[in-house]
């Protein structure tokens, strides 16, 4: 099991929290996807190590950007 957290900027409610946990776990791989509004914290769980830009691409497609990751 893998896990990666981004920062996710531009969230403001629970839709757009919706919105990029529905887009980012359409990604292939991924398992599990948590999202702290408060903080903007985005944690991606998966079997494998997934390429960054796939979870970025997402994360855009849902409408925000990823400010980073850790």
């Amino acid at each position: 099991m893998t896990t990666a957290t981004y920062t996710v900027t531009g969230m403001t409610c629970g839709h757009c929290v919706s919105s990029v946990k529905e887009e980012v776990g359409e990604v292939p791989g991924v398992t599990t996807v948590e999202v702290d509004l408060a903080s903007g914290l985005l944690t991606v769980e998966s079997g494998a190590p997934i390429d960054a830009a796939r979870i970025e691409a997402a994360v855009k497609d849902a409408g925000y950007e990823v400010a980073g990751q850790s």
